[in-house]
């Protein structure tokens, strides 16, 4: 909290109207960060975070390694799942002083399954168009997991992360109705169990499983449900990682 103090002061108020007078708007970037390899950062993010006042981020330890790679000095906050209403409020009290943000995920494009989406919403909702919100686009799995898969691409139904307990029956049932590829993200944790599910209500559905995206031990598999289970059982060490599982 020390890296941020110097930004707050009592004339927050005055710093936005200041602002909206002089025809300043105020800006909020949504910067998206690599899915694992370092190198797939755009230089416009790069330029991005070097000139704003402050960076959100999901994990600040996660956002330093960033940072720390190509030499960017800037206060940073975290900003996740877990952050109370008073974090919020903090964050808009910085924008009413005319401060420009920039929010980062541990990984990938921000506000995509990502509590980034809330915050957003929020802003919008009080500030309008007195706060420009800007993307800054990169590296996002789901688009990655698509182009690689074989998989058919000109229609598509992102389901982020599948509920743990309730609905996720009704949404396995969704999948094997469609007439367009279904894609999600799975932790190693529950891809067994999702495979089983699939095999129940999917059995004749083509399955792309991705895992380690950009990483060393990046891989693409294709099959039934059945047939990448029985692999993923062979090979416990291939259930390791984030997955995006795509079915069509």
């Amino acid at each position: 909290m020390s890296k941020t103090k110097h930004l707050f002061n009592d004339n927050s108020a005055k710093g936005f109207s200041e602002h909206l007078e002089n025809k300043c708007v105020v800006k909020f970037y949504i910067v998206a960060t690599p899915i694992g390899n370092m190198g797939d950062i755009t230089l416009r993010a790069i330029e991005t975070l070097k000139e704003v006042d402050l960076i959100l981020c999901e994990d600040t330890r996660d956002t330093k390694r960033i940072l720390d790679k190509y030499n960017i000095s800037k206060p940073t906050m975290s900003y996740h799942a877990q952050s109370k209403l008073a974090k919020t409020d903090k964050i808009f009290e910085l924008l009413e002083q005319g401060k420009n943000l920039a929010l980062v995920s541990d990984a990938g494009t921000p506000t995509i399954s990502d509590p980034g989406a809330m915050l957003v919403s929020k802003m919008k909702e009080k500030f309008g168009d007195e706060v420009q919100v800007i993307p800054i686009p990169g590296a996002t799995a789901l688009i990655a997991a698509l182009c690689a898969s074989g998989l058919p691409t000109h229609e598509f139904t992102f389901l982020g992360f599948l509920p743990h307990k309730k609905g996720r029956e009704t949404l396995f049932k969704e999948i094997s109705e469609a007439k367009r590829t279904m894609v999600f993200y799975e932790s190693p944790h529950r891809i067994l169990k999702t495979l089983e599910s699939l095999i129940k209500f999917c059995p004749d559905k083509k399955v792309c499983i991705a895992r380690e995206i950009t990483k060393i031990y990046e891989e693409f598999k294709t099959g039934s449900a059945e047939e990448l289970l029985a692999y993923l059982t062979k090979n416990p060490v291939k259930q390791k990682g984030e997955f995006v599982v795509l079915v069509s």
